[in-house]
């Protein structure tokens, strides 16, 4: 919002040219409810008590943390098919997902970058995976 203020401001663009893409309008507000509904999970709950019941069964499993790894990797690329976008899906899972694998005892470092793989990974697996997906397989 920033640089389209800039923008409009030095006469780049002006209004008329704002209004005239519809589709820029209609991606910004639901990426602004995607996002909400995201951190309206972490807000009630919703995503600390799921972080809490697949950490206290990976414990009861007694898994050791590479067998840990793999489970809780496959499952946050394998949950991304129940979210409409790739950033809804990070925002609302990626600091739980982040946390049940340092509580399982997988190195930290890891773990961060093994989720940020899954997450641009499963952004090019179809169509509707992400905005930017569409680029990719010719929808655009």
């Amino acid at each position: 919002m920033l640089g389209l203020s800039i923008l409009l401001l030095l006469g780049v663009l002006d209004w008329d040219d704002c209004l005239s893409e519809k589709s820029a309008w209609d991606t910004l507000a639901w990426f602004a409810v995607l996002v909400g509904m995201a951190s309206q999970l972490t807000n009630l709950g919703i995503v600390g008590w799921m972080s809490s019941c697949v950490a206290k069964s990976l414990q009861a499993l007694s898994l050791s943390w590479p067998a840990a790894f793999g489970v809780l990797q496959v499952s946050y690329f394998c949950i991304h098919y129940l979210f409409a976008s790739q950033t809804g899906h990070v925002g609302a899972l990626y600091s739980a997902f982040l946390a049940m694998h340092l509580a399982s005892g997988v190195p930290g470092v890891l773990s961060a970058l093994a989720l940020a793989y899954n997450t641009n990974l499963f952004g090019a697996l179809t169509h509707y995976s992400s905005g930017q997906a569409a680029v990719y397989f010719g929808g655009m």
